[in-house]
């Protein structure tokens, strides 16, 4: 432990006493105030302005139950041993927001310790350590009371150092939070191009008024939207617009698509391969050099990528299985129980055998084949079946028509979103070294090992 470091019960850094949040039952739920469920807790270690449902609450509720910026919230009961006592930071929202039941607030005292501190400490080895001694386990799920969590160790610098600790740690969650807000908006702009081009059809649409050919009723309201706009958008680059057709013809199985675009199911247009799982058993064929997939590995869909996995097998355990390396940019979808997550292959990997791995046909590239899965994951969904997990198999993807463009027109498609899709996953790989240092440095700062100048060398190389 470093020098001039204390140690205190958590009670003792308290500025008010700890509280449980609000009981606000699904019926009432949808308008009111932000509140802040356990789903936030687990998906946010940093609320900033973060989307949460909204709920009524009276006056009393509101005094007893809002957030201040610097409250820690920690999560009561988890289903899973590791998130019992989960702590996040509020860092503030630019409306009111409460929190739920299941959770225990915590207010520091910002005289005596830094909030962002015991965030971080809480998510540290050491801190961690403190939460699992106080957590119980019952049936089916694992928790924390607000009593026992008083009793837990603080051990801490003087505020100064406190601060400096902090903010080496936080420039790198700002770093990692600015690549993902970067993700998201990228990865939205690339989906914003494919359902205007072959979802909406704009471009045709578009063409059709130019040349006053007629627009089918079920595609005049979308019309008068775009000539409404027409002042306002930015056109096509002439080559690009060229591509699409300028009128549509009625097909029996998707109504009206534009004219020379075939009518297909998503099967004609894809490649399905299957995955396999080693036997556990063998020691051999695990924990290996090869990421291998499974549902709990997919990314949030601004991420896009899969870039590394849960588990890894041996070139032993995909010889011995039926299991198969799939190559960079194959698209990943779960088939079985969850169905429909879907991912983009960053580095060669498997998966396990309740997943599909899909490549285009006909020419179709990987970045128009991944976004042609995603927009059909409801209708697989709707057609899912089995009577203890949902499954899709191939004959799912058969059932399920599309427009299908000519391959000049997805091939201009890929390379308009190609730098997105690099950006985006040099993006991830930079957040996994980032994250990867930030959890060296935090045992070490929390600790006293690590001098704060030899950190923040560290980071200025890193950020």
């Amino acid at each position: 432990m470093g020098n001039e470091w204390l140690t205190q019960p958590f009670f003792d850094l308290y500025d008010i006493p700890s509280r449980n949040g609000l009981t606000k039952p699904k019926r009432v739920r949808g308008k009111g105030y932000k509140f802040v469920n356990m789903g936030e807790i687990f998906a946010h270690g940093r609320m900033l302005n973060i989307p949460c449902d909204r709920v009524p609450a009276t006056d009393k509720e509101l005094e007893s139950s809002t957030l201040e910026p610097g409250d820690l919230l920690f999560a009561r009961q988890s289903l899973v041993l590791s998130g019992a006592g989960k702590c996040s930071i509020f860092l503030g929202d630019e409306e009111t927001v409460l929190f739920e039941s299941h959770i225990i607030r915590v207010r520091p005292n910002p005289d005596i310790i830094s909030p962002e501190y015991l965030f971080y400490y809480f998510n540290s080895p050491i801190g961690r350590a403190e939460i699992w001694s106080i957590t119980e386990q019952g049936a089916g799920q694992a928790g924390i009371r607000g009593s026992d969590l008083e009793t837990v160790s603080i051990s801490f610098p003087c505020l100064t150092e406190q601060k400096k600790i902090v903010s080496i740690l936080a420039a790198l969650d700002e770093k990692i939070e600015l690549n993902r807000q970067m993700n998201e908006t990228l990865e939205a702009m690339a989906q914003a191009l494919f359902k205007s081009w072959f979802v909406d059809f704009d471009p045709v649409i578009d063409n059709a008024l130019a040349a006053g050919n007629e627009i089918p009723e079920s595609l005049q309201k979308r019309a008068a939207v775009r000539q409404a706009l027409v002042e306002q958008r930015k056109p096509l680059p002439a080559d690009i617009q060229s591509l699409f057709p300028d009128r549509f013809v009625f097909t029996d199985e998707m109504g009206w698509v534009p004219e020379g675009w075939a009518t297909k199911s998503v099967d004609e247009l894809i490649e399905l391969t299957g995955g396999g799982t080693p036997k556990t058993s063998v020691e051999e064929y695990w924990d290996g050099e090869i990421p291998w997939f499974s549902v709990v590995d997919a990314p949030s869909e601004s991420d896009v990528f899969v870039i590394n996995t849960e588990k890894h097998v041996s070139d032993l355990g995909v010889k011995n299985s039926s299991t198969k390396i799939l190559r960079p940019g194959t698209t990943i979808i779960s088939a079985r129980g969850t169905v429909g997550k879907c991912a983009l292959v960053a580095v060669p990997m498997a998966m396990n055998q309740s997943c599909y791995a899909i490549v285009g046909s006909e020419g179709y590239g990987d970045e128009f084949t991944y976004y042609l899965v995603r927009y059909q994951v409801a209708g697989l969904q709707q057609r899912s079946h089995g009577s203890v997990f949902s499954t899709i198999t191939r004959d799912t993807f058969r059932t399920i028509n599309v427009a299908a463009p000519p391959q000049e027109l997805s091939t201009k498609f890929s390379e308009l979103v190609l730098p997105s899709f690099e950006k985006i996953r040099g993006n991830l790989f930079s957040n996994e070294q980032l994250t990867g240092i930030r959890d060296v440095l935090l045992p070490k700062l929390l600790s006293g090992e690590l001098t704060i100048s030899d950190a923040e060398k560290q980071v200025a190389v890193a950020v």
